[in-house]
């Protein structure tokens, strides 16, 4: 017979962490993607495709991110996919704040040299990295687009590469088409981030802790033991000795 905690040690801060790196990994996410869209060498390849639509829909980046993330997630069903907490806020944390990034980065001077741009994309895609570890690493859900990914990967069989490489030159295709930006950044991005991320995800993922049945268990035995010891040191006799005979030999002198 196993007696076994409920509860897990710790089970608060280790919630509490995860949910603040998911939530530190989307907003460097989004400053990520507006670095790489101020820059103007080429995008993400999903912000190439946001880009285009954009030029031609009443909606912002932001807007169209919206809701290209929950057209995504409406794929997910058919492929039988599951959200976390992470989806979600993936598609909402990320949508509400691209635009005031863009804002921001606006401030900077219109006529940036190519150095400077260059910098600009080079930093957004080493962030980006930063920040795809970080929100996968905080282990409460994938984002839409790599929920849409293993799902596929799930229903054909092909392998990852072969898929994101797909979607990825669907997207980017479809996108330029539209009048997005893909440049130089663009391949930059889709050669560096595989490596960078693989790199990065151990460092950044929250170890998990053991499960209740993983504990250590104290049997039957042991917990006898245990309880005999304790009386031991309560009457001064040793485990298993009888408190008579230890009174006994206290009385004559000698030592047990």
């Amino acid at each position: 017979m196993r007696d076994r905690s409920s509860t897990r040690p710790g089970a608060g801060d280790h919630h509490a962490r995860r949910a603040a790196q998911l939530l530190a990994g989307l907003v460097l996410y989004a400053l990520s993607m507006a670095m790489l869209l101020h820059a103007a060498l080429g995008s993400m390849p999903w912000d190439v495709l946001s880009q285009g639509v954009a030029r031609h829909v009443p909606l912002s980046i932001g807007g169209v991110t919206l809701v290209t993330g929950l057209l995504v997630l409406l794929c997910w069903i058919p492929l039988r996919q599951r959200p976390g907490v992470g989806t979600v806020a993936n598609v909402v944390v990320i949508s509400a704040l691209v635009d005031p990034f863009l804002a921001l980065l606006d401030r900077l001077p219109a006529d940036l040299p190519l150095l400077a741009r260059v910098g600009l994309a080079i930093g957004g895609v080493l962030l980006n990295a930063v920040a795809t570890a970080s929100y996968i690493g905080a282990r409460l859900g994938p984002g839409p687009r790599d929920g849409l990914m293993t799902g596929l990967v799930r229903r054909t069989g092909r392998s990852v590469r072969l898929v994101r490489s797909a979607i990825e030159v669907t997207v980017v295709l479809s996108g330029w088409a539209l009048g997005g930006t893909a440049g130089l950044a663009t391949v930059l991005y889709a050669l560096a981030i595989g490596p960078l991320v693989h790199v990065l995800l151990p460092v950044l993922s929250v170890p998990v802790p053991p499960a209740p049945d993983e504990l250590p268990a104290v049997d039957a035995s042991s917990a006898g033991a245990v309880r005999s010891a304790d009386e031991g040191v309560r009457t001064g006799t040793r485990p298993g000795r009888p408190a008579a005979s230890a009174a006994a030999a206290g009385a004559s002198g000698t030592r047990g």
